[in-house]
């Protein structure tokens, strides 16, 4: 490993900030004196209404329902511990049919459900301009922001992302008004589960690693 490279969480083979029964790395996080200033800038912001209720129920149920609940479960389980009464689905059109059945459950569940597809709009893709060499997989654009500002309009009190595109993604969470929690994440290659190619990384995937 270079000696100039700057380590972090993702260096450490210790992860002694779960369990504290082994010795901090001198790079910790946790420990390196630099990070105190933001952990307790950090620890502030928890104690903020919204932040202190999020973390909250976020923390009860998982620790009631760890490896019990599937994440739509646990989805309808936070929602309704944060009170919350209508929900948003951003969703890829590729997926509206997994969508539909996100929302049935949602309903199911006594939840108002809005959702708004990348498609919708129908823009075309040189209008913003991107190149026409795109048009190779669809002349109209995806767009998230449109999709964001659609969910903001009908007041959604909590997002749920399906399969974006990345990036189109990264445009969604930051315009969307709502927390946003993401139950699908595009992955065209591995079937929307892209943890795979990690898991493969030292096989069927080693081009990964490759310079």
């Amino acid at each position: 490993m270079s000696d100039n490279l700057t380590r972090s969480c993702i260096d450490c083979a210790v992860t002694n900030c779960d369990k504290q029964d082994k010795t901090y790395p001198a790079f910790c996080l946790t420990t390196n004196n630099k990070n105190e200033k933001v952990l307790q800038e950090a620890l502030e912001l928890y104690k903020e209404e919204e932040n202190h209720e999020v973390m909250i129920n976020a923390a009860d149920v998982e620790a009631e329902f760890y490896g019990m609940m599937t994440r739509v479960e646990e989805i309808v389980e936070f929602s309704k511990r944060m009170g919350f009464k209508k929900l948003g689905i951003a969703t890829c059109v590729g997926l509206i049919n997994e969508s539909r059945i996100l929302a049935k459950i949602l309903r199911k569940n006594g939840f108002e459900v809005f959702g708004a597809a990348c498609k919708a709009g129908a823009v075309e893709k040189t209008a913003v301009g991107i190149k026409e060499s795109c048009e190779k997989v669809g002349k109209n654009m995806c767009n998230p922001i449109y999709q964001a500002k659609r969910l903001n309009a009908e007041n959604t009190e909590f997002n749920i992302v399906m399969g974006l595109c990345v990036g189109h993604d990264s445009l969604f969470y930051k315009h969307s008004d709502a927390l946003v929690t993401t139950l699908v994440t595009k992955d065209r290659v591995l079937g929307h589960n892209p943890a795979a190619a990690l898991y493969t990384a030292n096989s069927y995937y080693r081009k990964l690693l490759e310079e």
